[in-house]
């Protein structure tokens, strides 16, 4: 933030101004009287938190946040300057422990960071400087710098293309790492630059940086021979990302104009920000509790002390007479260090040894994620990763999953399945006949086996041959391939054949090659095919009529050798029904009906002869259209429309976008878990929609309400009226008329016929209406009615989503009523905005980079582990951990109740009822490794029926284990076992004769006898609490017990000589030489368990529970899958 910071001080005018002015190459233009450099941020990305200098202060104010933190440093500090019971060292110790331990760890994986961060800044790029190629650190690169990138190398910074060793001046670029999509993009140089870019002169005015990676204005000044300048438009066209992959190009040039941070890659990160689990805010929730607690035992000891005092001969015995320094001292400053004294005294009330407890099992229980080899992807050869071990329990109360599209859902792998041309269905992949070289199905019933006429075939095929921007890669011989319609080898051959910006495009050119007629390229602009007959036909490529999320179409426009203008369109159903014969429609809307609903992307294709009158008009309005700096889009569509109408439908095509391996199961599962799942990606809406369908996100049942900017369009309204329109309405369908059915609050997936389900699909302009729509009466409505019904959908689709975007709706649901706990998961860098807002992120080791696991606090090979990641991970780490955060609760209030109890009986004078080594060994010895192991390797129910029944996950959904009904039943538990600790041993003491020889037994016995009932109970209360049990649970809880046994005989059997005294010499063997104390011990024991017992044998395991608990497997861990 600070180098950030700094650069924006050094940049100048920079900051107050809209428009940046770029020298290319650093050259000033003849001509110009004075160049003055300006400075602009360096090219280093910065995703870590901490640095060298920052580290200790903010690593320390982060850990101080925590209540207990900044609670024990208080007392720390009481004991250093007030006389205490207590030394200092019992809570400095323990408190430093937890604050290294954590740096330690927090410090360690912000290394990483760095490590990647370094990874990227000194990779070398190649700069041209003084005619020739200089190889630089990409952090040394400066805006103006000249770059040279080659095939396949990733675009170090934000560039204008300059240059192209293409002959057409364009270059292909994959986006994947940043907007998902893995298709190639056509860009284009700017025309009139130099072939020698030691002697172009130019400057570029352009926009300050901004995050929209579709959006790019400016403008460039070529000085040319001391002419006039000549002035170039810019657009995203000419704007090579950092991140985006070059492609099927040898080499460009490019000038930098966004370094670093101001890249546009960088500006769609968010910020880091410290995530906090559900369990910690619990945890801070109860401290607050039991520091009332706490206080409230303070001020009663020390007022009831002097009430006590107030008696005669109580307050200056003869036996302890006062100095005339304690007579001279103030009372209300004796009384305030009184006061201190018992917080001092009673302060093990509030757990520090929980958060090293936390601390140790977060950490070593994130290894059992790394080790488990249900995780493991033999074709990437590597596991999950976790990257943040603080959120393991928060993977169990998810409550909204949003997840990317492309890539996490899908593999962005498009097949062509089959076609309907004039009515008749021709199905590819099912059949094994080929009639005269094209393969025929079953079509509809009443025209079985039958096939539309030869032309219209071949004409389907050419419109699929020519309607597209498919280019083929550099250096491939098409020529070459003898079978063109078969399926085996030449199939891997065909996938680096061809690319285009859209995948659906190329599976389509690769269903017509499978027919016979085979896309061979472009020659100037040329488009060359080969026909069934393997004769080469050639067509004149004159316009492309682009797709566009409105229109949903695109179209071509060529001539043929005979002189004849075609047409060919392409596009959904719903675009091209409205612009071709009503009579035509009927023939093909069964097909395309049928293939929707079985998740298919469908196209419609249609034609249009062009009379030359026709195109010379349309001709040359496109160039108009093209040439305008004022409403371009505009005057463009209404071209496109003029142009479109009128057509003949040829028929449809249906394409499969393979989903990831059990896509559909997984998401069936989170939906049965009761998670609701969000769809954000930056694709198009028909292919985004086949995809919820295909995944079961939509079902067949499912009303789909949708908001977009097509239906804010409609009709011919202001869009902000129609849109509050639309809201209202859909309000009134998802959420009021539904409110009278739901017994619940949120909305899950029933699977009754009678319940209605609503599935709501919005793209990223209508959101931006949304979230930023004007701040009167009604707009300021536009979110709360968004959201409300949003909440009571099955499943949302958001599409046409920029990253930032993405980040927009999941702090829309974070920050709504309830606050509901979020995960993110995607695979490329456009997600990572998403993945850092959400509460837990999860990054997918895709192929489309690695941006997204670096910002994960998870990372998994494929979409289906993260069933299992959530299910049982999640659901064992949260149960595991509240059992441990309300375990030490109870724990520690029956250890300091008995010391609280205490005072009434010694006259409040700050006597300890236990020696000063159980107090500091009863946190971090006796009683500590249990609960560890426990918290580790509990599985209260077996991992094959977490899996079976998803509906488990919803039992310990909204903290469930941590609310305050089950805080107080543990509360009660510690309040009456305190109880019967301190007055059964204190029914004993009432003749403290207890030895056989007579001997009387002092208050170290009675501290003793207390503190070992404690320590049992406690210990087996856990034993009682454990279902799973491994040898490490045995050798912990009894090695344990046998532990303080030995070390309260040998702490009291030798003469230590560092002591000044010794309080517990011989006291607990002569403690156990008394029948009476055995008895006792052994008595309390059994009452403080009863209560467990008694509910134990009362309370019958209803539902699922009921056998999975006894049928116990063990985990597939890597380590701990032999320890049984």
């Amino acid at each position: 933030m600070f180098r950030r910071c700094f650069n924006r001080w050094c940049g100048g005018d920079e900051n107050r101004v809209d428009s940046r002015t770029i020298y290319v190459g650093h050259r000033r233009c003849p001509g110009t009287n004075t160049y003055l450099p300006l400075k602009f941020c360096d090219n280093r990305i910065i995703s870590s938190k901490y640095t060298v200098w920052n580290f200790l202060p903010k690593n320390l104010f982060e850990q101080f946040r925590r209540i207990a933190n900044f609670y024990f440093l208080i007392i720390f500090l009481v004991q250093v300057i007030v006389d205490t019971p207590t030394s200092p060292v019992t809570s400095g110790l323990p408190l430093f422990f937890v604050i290294t331990v954590t740096a330690i760890k927090q410090g360690y994986e912000d290394w990483l960071r760095h490590k990647a961060d370094n990874e990227v800044n000194k990779y070398l790029v190649s700069v041209q400087e003084d005619g020739g190629a200089v190889r630089k650190e990409s952090e040394e690169l400066k805006v103006g710098d000249v770059v040279e990138v080659t095939e396949d190398e990733t675009f170090p910074c934000d560039l204008i293309l300059l240059q192209s060793t293409r002959d057409d001046g364009t270059c292909f670029v994959t986006t994947a790492s940043l907007d998902g999509e893995s298709n190639h993009k056509t860009h284009f140089t700017v025309a009139d630059t130099e072939k020698h870019l030691d002697s172009f002169y130019a400057t570029i005015e352009c926009e300050q940086p901004q995050p929209d990676l579709y959006k790019f204005v400016g403008r460039m000044h070529i000085t040319k021979d001391g002419l006039e300048p000549i002035v170039r438009s810019l657009g995203p066209e000419n704007l090579l990302l950092k991140g985006a992959t070059l492609k099927n190009t040898k080499k460009i040039y490019g000038v930098a104009v966004y370094t670093g941070m101001e890249t546009k890659m960088a500006l769609n990160y968010q910020g880091k920000s410290q995530k906090r689990s559900a369990v910690e805010k619990s945890i801070n929730a109860f401290l607050i509790v039991y520091l009332c607690i706490l206080i409230s035992k303070a001020l009663v000891c020390t007022t009831l002390k002097y009430v006590w005092q107030s008696h005669p001969g109580h307050d200056e015995p003869w036996y302890n007479q006062k100095t005339q320094k304690e007579k001279d001292t103030n009372k209300f400053l004796k009384m305030f260090t009184d006061f201190l004294s018992f917080m001092v005294l009673f302060n093990f009330i509030i757990p520090v040894s929980m958060y090293v407890t936390v601390e140790m099992q977060k950490f070593l229980g994130s290894f059992f994620i790394s080790w488990d080899k249900d995780f493991f992807d033999p074709e990437i050869q590597e596991g999950a990763l976790v990257n943040t071990s603080d959120l393991n329990e928060e993977l169990g109360q998810v409550e909204y999953v949003f997840t990317d599209k492309t890539g996490t859902l899908t593999q962005n792998n498009m097949e062509f399945i089959e076609c309907c041309i004039d009515g008749y269905q021709y199905n590819y992949r099912d059949s094994r006949t080929e009639l005269d070289g094209f393969c025929v199905t079953d079509g509809p019933v009443s025209k079985l086996q039958e096939k539309a006429g030869k032309e219209k075939e071949e004409l389907f095929l050419r419109a699929l041959c020519l309607c597209h921007t498919v280019q083929v890669k550099e250096g491939t011989e098409l020529h070459g391939m003898d079978e063109v319609d078969g399926i085996g080898a030449s199939d891997d051959a065909e996938q680096c054949c061809y690319i285009a910006s859209s995948p659906d495009e190329v599976a389509l050119v690769k269903g017509a090659k499978k027919y016979g007629f085979m896309f061979l390229g472009m020659e100037g602009k040329h488009m060359k095919m080969q026909n069934r007959n393997k004769d080469v036909e050639q067509y004149e490529l004159l316009h492309v009529l682009n797709f566009d999320p409105v229109r949903r179409r695109m179209s071509v426009i060529v001539k043929t050798k005979s002189g004849e203008t075609l047409l060919f369109c392409k596009g959904a159903d719903s675009s091209v029904f409205p612009r071709v014969q009503a009579e035509e429609v009927e023939r093909i809307r069964m097909h395309v009906e049928r293939n929707a609903m079985e998740g298919y992307r469908t196209l419609c294709v249609a034609y249009k002869s062009l009379s030359s009158e026709e195109f010379e008009q349309t001709d040359a309005a496109l160039q108009d259209a093209r040439l305008a700096l004022q409403d371009r889009e505009e005057r463009l569509a209404q071209v496109y429309d003029q142009v479109e109408a009128g057509m003949h439908l040829i028929g449809a095509t249906a394409v499969e976008d393979r989903l990831q391996e059990e896509a559909a199961e997984t998401m069936e599962a989170l939906h049965g878990a009761g998670m609701k799942v969000w769809v954000l990606t930056g694709d198009k809406m028909e292919t985004a929609k086949s995809t919820c369908y295909a995944c079961r996100l939509f079902l067949k049942s499912t009303e789909l309400l949708e908001l977009t900017v097509r239906t804010l369009e409609e009709g011919g309204r202001p869009r902000e009226e129609k849109l509050h329109e639309l809201l209202l309405d859909y309000h009134k369908r998802a959420v009021q008329d539904r409110h009278k059915d739901k017994d619940k609050e949120g909305v899950t997936r029933s699977w009754s016929s009678g319940f209605r389900e609503f599935g709501f699909i919005v793209d990223g302009a209508t959101l931006s209406l949304v979230l930023n729509a004007s701040p009167d009466a009604s707009a300021s409505r536009y979110k709360s009615l968004f959201l409300q019904i949003c909440q009571n959908c099955t499943a949302v689709l958001c599409c046409r989503m920029a990253p930032l975007q993405k980040a927009q709706i999941v702090k829309m649901v974070k920050n709504s009523k309830g606050s509901p706990i979020t995960l993110s998961i995607g695979d490329g860098a456009n997600d990572v905005s998403m993945i850092l807002e959400a509460h837990v992120g999860i990054g997918v080791k895709g192929k489309e980079g690695r941006q997204a696991v670096r910002n994960s606090d998870y990372a998994i090979p494929k979409l289906k582990h993260l069933k299992k990641l959530l299910l049982v991970h999640g659901h064992l780490y949260y149960v595991r951990i509240a059992h441990l955060v309300q375990y030490f609760f109870y724990k520690n209030l029956c250890f300091i109740l008995p010391q609280f109890l205490y005072q009434f009986f010694c006259g409040f004078s700050q006597q300890p009822l236990y020696d000063a080594a159980y107090l500091t060994m009863y946190n971090i010895c006796f009683t500590s490794m249990p609960i560890v192991a426990y918290s580790l390797l509990e599985q209260h129910i077996c991992i094959e029926s977490l899996l079976e029944n998803a509906s488990l996950y919803r039992g310990i959904a909204k903290n469930a284990m941590l609310r305050w009904g089950p805080f107080l039943y543990w509360t009660l538990l510690g309040l009456f076992e305190g109880l019967v600790f301190f007055f059964g041993v204190y029914q004993l003491f009432w003749n403290p004769a207890l030895a056989d020889n007579g001997q009387v037994f002092g208050n170290w016995t009675f501290g003793t006898i207390v503190f070992t009932v404690l320590v049992f109970t406690v210990t087996l209360k856990l034993a009682m609490d454990t279902r799973h049990w491994t040898w490490v649970n045995h050798f912990v809880i009894w090695g344990s017990l046998a532990f303080y046994i030995f070390f309260s005989f040998f702490w009291g059997g030798i003469i230590w000589p560092f002591m000044q005294q010794q309080r517990l010499y011989f006291v607990f063997a002569n403690m156990l030489s008394s029948v009476s104390a055995w008895l006792i011990i052994i008595l309390l024991i059994v009452v403080s368990l009863l209560p467990d017992i008694v509910i134990g044998v009362f309370r019958q395991p209803q539902g699922p529970d009921r056998q999975q608990s006894a049928s116990v497997t063990p985990l597939s861990y890597k380590r701990f899958k032999e320890l049984d």
